[in-house]
């Protein structure tokens, strides 16, 4: 484990040369490329939901509505475990990636609002590495979140503690990793299944242009904070979320505006399960920073949802900011894939 998460001097040094040629462009717009042409096709089926809250008609939660969600049943286990998303062509197309190491995507059939009807044209593809490798045939690995930038895909790697860097787009299915973003050795040293979680590139508009915003999945006891990391051409900066009520990090995104929202799941025997929704100002992302933020959503075993993973933002035909949270079901036929979706309120 130690040789292999570890880069030698010259091979960071390399690494560092190369990605400040490369990574730091303005964050890619998120059209609708062709996608996994080469992939698998899977056939699913997707049964509606109407409402949040279970029993109750209630459609607005503080700053979000609720417009609807979809569960997705694949007939292949492979398109389980969805961990990290992008939203692509205003709501209508995704691509996803699974903690198994296969990129997932599809077509989303919406209404006028942004209302999900269905998911279609399925396919799922292994990650490839450098060399051509699927990455389960080289490492052990959990790929856990994705993020869209300028100079291409990056995909974390929660086990290995590391950050992959694909081309854009990932039109067949066989484009294989560029390589790994350099990174410090406490990052590299963080514990196995707590490691790198949730990744966002910051928007190019503001301070966190040309970075990548990492935040770990949890911490060492309920009395430490989660770590996050900017990670840019210079260096790697730290700053500390506050963490409470058994909370973990499960992914992030930002807002068209700069500010980040993110996602935290709760599930423990004791706790059962939960969902919320964190937002933090973009201009409060910074070294040093312990960030408490705001409170969008809350919700337990009382709403339609299941381990809640992954996060996907969109702008509509209308201007209107669409948040889509995905669930990973872990491969279980007890837990769900559920794809849900919110309109911000500003």
């Amino acid at each position: 484990m130690g040789a292999e998460r570890r880069l030698s001097a010259g091979s960071f040094a390399l690494a560092a040369a190369f990605l400040s040629t490369f990574w730091f462009a303005a964050p890619a717009a998120a059209g609708a490329p062709e996608l996994l042409s080469g992939g698998q096709p899977v056939k699913a089926r997707t049964r509606s939901i109407d409402t949040f809250r279970i029993g109750l008609a209630d459609t607005t939660f503080g700053k979000l509505t609720f417009l609807g969600g979809l569960e997705l049943i694949a007939a292949d286990r492979k398109v389980g475990g969805l961990s990290g998303l992008i939203s692509l062509d205003g709501g209508s197309a995704f691509l996803a990636v699974t903690d198994n190491g296969h990129w997932v995507s599809g077509r989303i059939g919406q209404t006028a609002d942004g209302k999900p009807t269905e998911i279609e044209d399925l396919r799922f593809a292994p990650l490839l590495g450098a060399d051509g490798k699927t990455l389960d045939a080289r490492w052990g690995h959990d790929t856990e979140a994705l993020t869209l930038s300028g100079s291409g895909l990056y995909v974390t790697a929660e086990t290995r503690n590391a950050i992959y860097r694909y081309p854009w787009p990932i039109s067949t299915g066989k484009e294989r990793m560029i390589g790994e973003v350099a990174l410090p050795q406490d990052i590299r040293d963080l514990p196995r299944n707590t490691g790198l979680e949730a990744l966002a590139a910051g928007p190019e508009d503001g301070p966190l242009a040309g970075k990548l915003v990492a935040v770990a999945e949890s911490a060492p006891s309920d009395l430490h904070d989660l770590s996050g990391f900017i990670i840019g051409p210079d260096g790697t900066e730290r700053f500390t979320i506050r963490r409470y009520e058994r909370f973990d990090a499960t992914d992030a995104a930002f807002l068209p505006g700069g500010d980040m929202i993110l996602v935290e799941r709760r599930f423990s025997l004791r706790d059962l399960i939960g969902l919320r929704l964190r937002r933090f100002k973009g201009a409060d992302i910074a070294a040093g920073a312990v960030l408490e933020g705001e409170v969008l959503l809350e919700a337990d075993f009382n709403s339609q949802i299941d381990n809640m993973e992954a996060l996907g933002i969109h702008t509509n035909e209308n201007g209107e900011t669409i948040l889509t949270l995905v669930s990973d079901n872990n491969r279980s036929i007890l837990q769900r894939t559920l794809f849900l979706r919110f309109r911000l309120e500003d």
